[in-house]
């Protein structure tokens, strides 16, 4: 029997160290549970960054790609498919935006949304060609593209990667006067996430986002929230910006959109700004194809026909309530909305990953985020019993010497 030490060697022998997982090598996943090649169960507390919030291998999104891939996989928006439309009526219905463009990876889905506000800008309220400006926080992940690392503030994303695309000035996330004070004749947009997830699960203060939209409508400023993580259910609500009453001009989702079975993203916005894209703007040979809107389509299903956003509110709140009560000898903050949480250890005790690999023996599966912070985001399908049988593990990890 090939062993989990065999794969891992493997992959260090052959591919790019690109990414530092943690040691367990996983074959099989249904639900909440995975488990790795010598048949030991794990929970996963991470849904591959909030792409599997719909369970692992959920049976009526494994049946759509199926009955699809029977019929039609790719034809390129070269020619109309008979599922595109269906899934942009489906959208529609769930969000209210008026049109969507749909793309395949969150980062090309950004990437979209960006030059969607570009054209605004030069179109419709008459900014400079080439000068406009999309303000955008520091702290933020929206992606790894050169275009996008070059709005990071984590020097590791671009100081090798250089030379960057102008035209994104940072400022603290959460500032609103620093926002104000980044405003120009030339800005166009102003681009965050609603919780930022990458950088620990960070969440601005009450009313910053409000605060955001009526700048953005005081200056004529088209309001992008990437949801690419936190959307579709994840922070128990439908989008995190409906927590404050918030709806941007441009929306970007992605990761569960795909029930985790294939690559599907989508830019989400109003007549008044996705129609100036016409023929030739932009485009993808796989965006759009009829498999991953077969697929989208039955992920949107679940989320609502299982009330998935109910139940991460509800176990979300749960979770806090129960991690709040646990000594604080070793956490210095813990953070989150719905089953998006993030725990942040004091920066003594060694980093987060030390957590994550007990948590790996105990059978559970969650991961580092920016060194001293755990992250727990399980399938929104997860239930009380399962969460009751996983915090008494956490309380113990997070308790250790």
């Amino acid at each position: 029997m090939l062993t989990s030490e065999y794969f891992i060697n493997l992959e260090d022998q052959h591919g790019a160290h690109n990414y530092h997982p943690l040691d367990v090598v996983l074959v099989k996943g249904e639900g909440v549970w995975v488990y790795d090649v010598e048949g030991k169960k794990y929970l996963d507390c991470l849904s591959a960054y909030s792409a599997v919030s719909q369970g692992h291998n959920h049976p009526k999104i494994k049946q759509a790609m199926i009955d699809q891939l029977d019929r039609l996989t790719l034809t390129s928006r070269a020619f109309y498919n008979d599922k595109l439309g269906l899934l942009y009526k489906k959208l529609s219905d769930m969000t209210g935006y008026d049109k969507s463009l749909p793309m395949n990876s969150g980062a090309e889905a950004v990437e979209t949304a960006i030059k969607v506000a570009r054209k605004w800008g030069y179109h419709v309220k008459g900014v400079p060609r080439h000068k406009a400006e999309i303000i955008v926080a520091d702290g933020n992940f929206h992606g790894r593209t050169v275009t996008i690392i070059s709005f990071t503030s984590t020097p590791q994303y671009k100081d090798d990667f250089g030379p960057f695309t102008p035209g994104f000035p940072m400022v603290e996330y959460g500032d609103i006067k620093a926002i104000e004070n980044a405003i120009n004749e030339n800005t166009v947009a102003i681009m965050i996430e609603p919780i930022q997830g990458e950088n620990g699960v960070l969440l601005p203060p009450e009313g910053y986002l409000k605060a955001v939209e009526k700048l953005c409508r005081e200056n004529n400023i088209l309001f992008i929230a990437d949801e690419i993580q936190t959307g579709l259910g994840r922070t128990g609500a439908f989008f995190a910006c409906d927590h404050e009453g918030v709806r941007p001009d441009i929306m970007v989702i992605g990761k569960a959109l795909s029930g985790g079975f294939y690559p599907v993203s989508a830019v989400l916005a109003d007549e008044s700004v996705l129609g100036l894209i016409v023929p030739g703007d932009h485009g993808s040979t796989f965006g759009g194809n009829p498999l991953g809107a077969s697929v989208a389509i039955a992920a949107l299903d679940v989320i609502e026909d299982e009330k998935l956003v109910e139940n991460s509110r509800v176990l979300g709140q749960y979770m806090m309530d129960y991690l709040d009560e646990i000594p604080t000898k070793n956490i210095l903050e813990i953070r989150g909305k719905g089953l998006f949480i993030g725990v942040e250890l004091k920066h003594e005790f060694g980093g987060a990953r030390r957590i994550a690999e007990v948590l790996r023996d105990k059978g559970v599966l969650a991961k580092e985020t920016h060194e001293h912070t755990i992250r727990f985001a399980p399938p929104l399908v997860i239930d009380k019993e399962t969460v009751d049988w996983l915090l008494p593990i956490v309380r113990d990890a997070l308790l250790m010497d």
